[in-house]
């Protein structure tokens, strides 16, 4: 990856849950095809760290990375599967300093402005802030602006195509994540063509 933000590499980051690793590359070409090149995979199947290593195999134009990343096993586990980038739906000081240590690029969660101050202090400036709607949504986002204004984020949780225009126009945000291109009968008939139409769509966001 030759820019080492997440946040700049594309609008909108899709959510990946793998269930079956057959689907992994031929899900992650429909998304590239599209234009979203950042893939977040997961850590919630069997099936995710396999899922990670054929598309860091076989979609060299993709950028994956590993989601609900949790703990120091699942980072260096992620690593070792190909992951350019990791995101976790919150953090502790020792998943942090595994993160940090890994040699990729990394957005732990947020939802509260402590979390965000305390990673603030210790050098992190770029974070997921989940769960987005639940927590806040945009109008929690504009209100962090003012006070913290060198914390960047990456809504995830609750975003649709409808609510991400409203987060992405916020100066604070570099990009969401969402699962909404990735709808689950699409994926059960491997409907590829829909995935990457939906992709595109996305894509275009501002």
């Amino acid at each position: 990856m030759t820019d080492s933000s997440v946040l700049d590499l594309a609008p909108v980051v899709p959510v990946v849950v793998v269930e079956d690793v057959a689907d992994a590359v031929p899900l992650a070409r429909a998304l590239v095809a599209g234009g979203l090149r950042a893939i977040e995979v997961t850590l919630r199947t069997p099936a995710a760290l396999d899922a990670i290593r054929a598309i860091a195999d076989e979609v060299p134009d993709a950028v994956v990375g590993a989601g609900t990343v949790i703990s120091p096993r699942n980072v260096a586990d992620s690593v070792a599967a190909g992951a350019r980038f990791l995101v976790s739906p919150g953090w502790t000081d020792t998943l942090l300093d595994a993160m940090k240590k890994s040699g990729v690029p990394f957005l732990p969660g947020v939802s509260t402005t402590s979390e965000v101050v305390a990673l603030l202090e210790r050098g992190v400036s770029e974070m997921k802030f989940f769960p987005a709607q639940a927590a806040g949504g945009v109008p929690y986002l504009k209100s962090l602006a003012g006070p913290l204004p060198q914390a960047r984020f990456c809504p995830t949780g609750g975003v649709s195509l409808s609510s991400a225009p409203s987060y992405l126009a916020l100066k604070n945000v570099g990009c969401v994540g969402g699962s909404w291109m990735l709808p689950a009968d699409a994926v059960a008939a491997k409907d590829w063509a829909r995935i990457e139409t939906l992709a595109r769509e996305a894509a275009g966001l501002k």
